[in-house]
């Protein structure tokens, strides 16, 4: 039985992570940011095989927590960086956490002899910081795939920024380091939703997803996706862990970044679909997922579909 460790395993895509490798017979270590908020934490017991769980107290800032987590873990699922619209502090809030934590654990890996594959769950903006908008270079009706230059913007949102630099650590770390005794793979989801295994307030995909529904703008980011219209693409979060459990168990996903994406539609057919009703328009495909398609036979749920399971 193998041990996979999941950094942010309590999330909303790392709980369906933690969910996914339990139910396939593998021991499950998640990262705890505090083992006392006990609730944070109840929904992962009620989970198939939660008999073969571990929470960990770990901070990824922290080498000697972050290293006492990765010891015993096999495969180890990297998705615990911040999601934060809202930032007054870049640096500390996103950049130290997500850049930093990252070149820690890259470090810490290379020490530790037992692991055999790490995933990092990175994000759409590591192809187009301007995410949702489309990247320059690209009109509506292009599409967006992973033969295609990274867009990087000056002008783009912290976060987004984060994860492109974070997602270059990566790649630059294993030019640097070909000899690696693991294999690293990254996958790239777009907008994440779908229903939520915990109760918790703080998922920045459920709350966008409560947003959308009732048109409700905290910022003037949110309200520009409303004033334009913008395309949305969306991937459900069961597909996300899918995609990771299957590149666990394939063998020609090393070195590779996966576009994970399932339909665009614009805002306000998303708000309808959220309200059960039917949208207006027909999807279009934006970002291009053929590589997940055909090396590990990747099936992608209809955005529809996720948007109905958010409300049950």
């Amino acid at each position: 039985m193998k041990t996979v460790g999941i950094i942010g395993g309590a999330g909303f895509i790392g709980s369906y992570n933690t969910k996914k490798f339990l139910e396939n017979g593998y021991k499950v270590k998640v990262s705890a940011t505090d083992l006392s908020n006990k609730e944070k934490y109840a929904h992962l017991s009620s989970l198939k095989n939660a008999e073969n769980l571990e929470l960990v107290q770990m901070n990824v800032e922290d080498k000697v927590s972050l290293g006492n987590f990765l010891k015993g873990c096999n495969i180890v699922v990297h998705g615990g960086t911040p999601f934060q619209l809202d930032v007054k502090d870049p640096k500390v809030e996103l950049f130290d956490p997500t850049i930093e934590g990252t070149k820690n654990f890259l470090e810490l890996a290379k020490e530790t002899p037992e692991i055999e594959q790490i995933i990092f769950i990175a994000s759409v903006a590591a192809y187009n910081t301007d995410f949702p908008m489309l990247p320059a270079g690209k009109k509506e009706g292009d599409q967006i795939s992973e033969e295609d230059t990274p867009h990087w913007s000056d002008e783009s949102h912290p976060y987004a920024q984060a994860k492109y630099v974070a997602n270059e650590v990566v790649k630059n770390f294993m030019t640097a380091n070909p000899e690696l005794t693991f294999e690293i793979t990254t996958v790239s989801p777009v907008g994440v939703m779908g229903k939520s295994l915990s109760n918790r307030q703080d998922s920045t995909s459920t709350g966008i997803q409560y947003l959308f529904k009732n048109k409700i703008a905290p910022n003037p980011f949110i309200q520009m996706l409303y004033d334009m219209d913008i395309s949305w693409a969306l991937i459900d979060v069961e597909d996300v862990a899918e995609a990771i459990y299957k590149i666990v168990n394939s063998t020609n996903t090393k070195g590779k970044n996966y576009l994970l994406s399932s339909e665009n539609y614009r805002i306000s057919d998303v708000t309808l679909m959220l309200n059960g009703h039917e949208p207006l328009a027909k999807p279009v495909i934006v970002y291009n997922c053929d590589m997940a398609i055909k090396d590990f036979d990747m099936k992608f749920k209809p955005a529809k579909a996720s948007l109905e399971a958010y409300n049950n």
